[in-house]
């Protein structure tokens, strides 16, 4: 991979983190992340890492605020969502991107398709726009659906589901996902605990 000339990173996840430290890209870079758990994810190995903001919006703002030396690399899987470097490079600060992992989509598992098919709410977190859009395809269980979606852009496709509950994490956040999981968990719990559940 050719980095000459580049002035510092920009990761977007953890697993752009993982997949630049087994490229063994240089530490010698700044990087700048989006959100807590990629920042820390760098840090830990050995980069010079900042949250620049805890989206793709934020920290496209971030940067053009803050004018790092440039270019800037944007290390990010095969599939995104942002235009980040694009973006960047139109209002004036030069932006290369390189993907450097796959995100494969896997098929639901015989677990979870014979759990679908079962009475017991599924509680089912979504991530991205594109694993619900997935989701959304490959959904065809019976059993009650209760969804966590990480934006407004990744609760859209599930819209066409018939699920029980659907709740959008306050911010496009590991730690706020984690929330709202919990807060569908207890629901889930108190409705099957009810009076007359099965």
């Amino acid at each position: 991979m050719d980095i000459s000339g580049t002035q510092g990173l920009i990761f977007s996840s953890a697993n752009a983190v993982n997949a630049a430290v087994s490229l063994g890209i240089p530490r010698q870079f700044p990087a700048y992340c989006v959100g807590p758990s990629t920042t820390a994810t760098a840090q830990g190995a050995g980069w010079n890492a900042v949250m620049a903001g805890s989206t793709a919006e934020e920290l496209v703002a971030s940067l053009l605020q803050d004018r790092p030396d440039s270019p800037l690399l944007h290390l990010r899987g095969e599939h995104t969502r942002g235009n980040i470097a694009e973006r960047l490079t139109e209002l004036g600060l030069t932006t290369r991107e390189v993907p450097i992992y796959q995100q494969r989509l896997l098929p639901l598992t015989v677990e979870a398709i014979a759990a679908s098919r079962g009475q017991m709410p599924i509680i089912a977190p979504i991530f991205s726009p594109r694993t619900a859009r997935q989701f959304a395809d490959v959904w065809t269980g019976t059993a009650p659906l209760w969804l966590a979606a990480i934006s407004e852009a990744a609760a859209e496709p599930l819209y066409s589901l018939d699920y029980a509950r659907l709740k959008i994490a306050k911010q496009p956040t590991p730690k706020k996902m984690q929330k709202a999981v919990k807060k569908l968990v207890k629901h889930a719990m108190r409705v099957e605990g009810a009076p007359g559940a099965v």
